[in-house]
């Protein structure tokens, strides 16, 4: 099956990865640091690039020289007979950028740093050292691994620079999983050490540490590529850059080649462990959910769901929908699986006619038989029952995904099982919860191996089952979806001009003006700047209206007293000196433009739109519903701009109160395209204007019943930079 797209999102920055060919499997590997004693790093690393079969040329490098297992060492790199592909460096921290200068004189290409010391210290000296280590590459074009690393394993091509005894005994099977880690220790046992003991096959491993030059993304670019490789594992304490993410996950999608992460620093707590871990802060946690979902990056708990959820993913067969079956001879299995599984957003749709109809010949006493289908004992007494039923359900159109579930069964069950699955267009996930009968030896692992996921607790297949569902919406919404494009009425030029005129802060007047220029309805209004004006200016709005103090020097109108609604044209002068009074009491130096004189809008459903600027995606775009929703409940959801309205929309069904925008107790349906549309507007003003704007915030955004549109009550938007002089 065939599940490459050619994905829609249109993002900024189109990324340029390196080819990282040579340094996954180099001609020649010189290790820098290399010693007969196997105690210390450097020894077990050069010991293990010997044992792993590595069939380059190898040459150890150490300043007394002489030999080292049997291999002439050099005193320098500077000394070797040929300009290696790759230099492993396993030297103090101080001696590193020296060793690095010798690679670049010699003309080797790739080097990896395991050193650590540098940035991940937190120390002044440790963060100078990383910056020279960029800056050597940057001016070199030797490109570097680490520092503060734990290496790479290369199991295709029989190549190791680690120390690490995930790989002692037998060697593991190639597969179709590859992983890249900024955490050495998670890359290498919690994922790839663990992949492998439940039974699946690892091709590529890079744990990269710090990041000073190659990056996770670059890692993982290489496996996207990799023609073996079918599901990529990351683990990230911090995204290196936005969009270069959004771009990997683009051409991974346009392979049909899933991104799992896992992401560390979800709380405060852990970014701060994250920071003393690596060096690097990482960004806001529900950006970075949004920005994942966004980029069709699964997003995994942990790794044991990352490598769970790539098994099932691995067969390249991805869920067409969200139902889901399973058959057991266990009556409480399938009560679990039902619940665990909905929770999970799995539905168990009812079986056709035609599957009903080949259930009732099989099980002629259950009358209409439900999904999951429980088989009771009487499977036990039928030599084939459990075979003929998996098959029936397995062709029903409404079925999705088959979730098998063995207790104690026979091989021959099992061995049906992988064999259904391979026969199949849709994916198997057997929940194996017991052992087999007659063959006792028989693991859950022989079982992946042979190709079969095998889960042993209903949660891990649920979750696992899940997110390929997850992923599989992804890809049909990326072949289905339009292109985020610009709507049109955008003037960005107009937009500038009034950003030329205007300070840090805008007014409110100056802000609605950038609004209105991408096409955003605003109030009708105009400045007062007297009481005699103030008056006038309302008996022309023939009805009530809102003053608001306009000063860019005050943000927060109501709390300076600076707000008036339902004004009657013989109560504006008066008002107006009340408003700028209590303005310049709030503020004695605030600068006063004068009173906002505004059309009272009729009153509809308020929500916040804002953008703000994420140092990892850069501009981000909010939606929130107003009032307690985002205030109490935090009920707000984010989006990497630009976006299309259908991303709009996703975006206001992932909010808590987003039934309240269907229509609720009587309430209109409110006009959801016209918000969609407002929303994507926003967007482009954000990508438009991302050099100047630093925040924008529209509270309140007034939404009226379908067809009436929106209305932007109120504006707020802080450049990045100051005014100039």
């Amino acid at each position: 099956m065939n599940n490459a797209v050619t994905p829609s999102t249109d993002l900024p920055a189109k990324a340029d990865f390196p080819d990282l060919q040579r340094f996954f499997a180099p001609q020649s590997f010189a290790l820098v640091g290399a010693t007969e004693d196997a105690t210390k790093f450097g020894g077990r690393a050069l010991l293990l690039l010997q044992d792993f079969g590595y069939a380059g040329r190898i040459y150890p490098v150490n300043p007394r020289g002489g030999t080292i297992r049997g291999m002439t060492a050099y005193a320098s790199v500077r000394d070797l007979p040929e300009a290696p592909d790759h230099v492993g460096i396993v030297v103090a921290a101080d001696r590193v950028l020296g060793v690095l200068e010798d690679c670049a004189a010699r003309g080797a290409k790739f080097a990896t740093v395991l050193t650590s010391g540098f940035i991940e210290t937190g120390t002044e000296q440790g963060a100078a050292m990383q910056a020279q280590l960029s800056a050597f590459s940057r001016r070199t074009g030797v490109r570097v691994m680490g520092p503060n690393c734990n290496g790479f394993i290369n199991f295709v091509d029989n190549v190791i620079f680690a120390s690490t005894a995930t790989v002692s005994g037998p060697r593991r099977p190639t597969g179709y999983v590859s992983v890249a880690s900024q955490s050495g220790g998670l890359g290498m046992v919690n994922a790839m050490w663990r992949a492998q003991d439940a039974g699946l096959g690892v091709n590529h491993v890079a744990t990269c540490g710090n990041d000073a030059d190659l990056d996770i993304l670059d890692f993982a670019n290489f496996m996207v590529e990799d023609a073996a490789t079918r599901v990529v594992m990351l683990i990230i304490e911090r995204v290196p850059n936005g969009p270069k993410l959004f771009a990997l996950a683009r051409k991974a999608a346009k392979a049909g080649k899933p991104l799992l992460a896992v992401k560390l620093g979800r709380t405060e707590e852990g970014r701060r462990a994250a920071a003393s871990h690596t060096g690097a802060m990482s960004g806001s946690d529900a950006v970075h959910d949004a920005a994942f979902r966004q980029a069709g990056v699964i997003r995994c708990a942990d790794c044991n769901e990352m490598y769970e959820t790539g098994m099932l993913l691995g067969s390249g067969r991805v869920p067409a929908g969200r139902g889901a079956s399973s058959l057991s001879i266990s009556g409480g299995n399938v009560v679990m699986l039902t619940d665990l599984g909905a929770l999970h957003g799995i539905a168990w749709p009812q079986y056709d006619e035609a599957t009903q109809k080949a259930l009732g010949a099989l099980m002629p006493s259950y009358g209409r038989v439900s999904n999951p289908t429980d088989l009771t004992t009487a499977a036990m007494a039928s030599v084939d029952m459990y075979q003929k039923v998996l098959d029936a359900i397995a062709a029903d159109p409404h079925v999705d995904v088959m979730i098998p579930i063995v207790t104690f069964g026979t091989k021959a069950d099992i061995d049906y099982t992988i064999e259904a699955a391979k026969r199949s267009t849709k994916p198997f996930a057997l929940l194996w919860s017991g052992a087999c009968i007659d063959r006792p030896e028989l693991a859950p692992r022989d079982v992946v191996r042979a190709g079969m996921p095998v889960y042993r607790d209903v949660l891990e297949c649920v979750r696992a089952v899940g997110r390929a569902m997850d992923y599989g919406e992804f890809l049909r919404r990326e072949r289905e979806a339009p292109a985020p494009s610009r709507p049109a009425g955008t003037h960005g030029e107009q937009a500038r001009a009034v950003l030329r005129d205007s300070g840090r802060q805008l007014t409110e007047q100056q802000s609605k003006a950038v609004l209105a220029a991408y096409g955003i309805r605003i109030t009708q209004e105009r400045l007062a700047k007297s009481a005699a004006e103030a008056s006038a200016l309302v008996a022309a709005l023939g009805a009530p209206a809102a003053m608001k103090i306009a000063s860019p020097d005050i943000a927060h109108k109501t709390e300076a007293g600076g707000v008036r609604l339902n004004v009657a044209a013989d109560a504006a002068a008066t008002c107006y000196e009340e408003i700028v009074g209590n303005a310049r009491r709030y503020s004695a130096d605030a600068r006063i433009d004068g009173v906002l004189i505004q059309e009272m809008a009729r009153p509809g459903l308020e929500l916040m739109l804002g953008v703000s600027r994420d140092p990892v995606f850069g501009p981000i775009v909010v939606a929130a519903l107003g009032g307690i929703h985002v205030e109490v409940l935090g009920d707000v959801s984010y989006r990497v701009a630009p976006v299309s309205c259908d991303e709009a929309l996703r975006m206001l069904n992932e909010l808590r109160g987003r039934r309240i925008l269907e229509g609720v107790r009587g309430a209109a349906r409110c006009d959801i395209d016209a918000l969609c549309d407002a929303i994507a507007r926003l967007s482009w003003l954000a990508v438009d204007l991302a050099d100047d704007i630093a925040e924008v915030d529209i509270n309140p955004l007034r939404v009226y019943e379908q067809g009436s549109g929106v209305l932007a009550l109120d504006g707020l938007i802080v450049r990045s930079t100051p005014a100039a002089d």
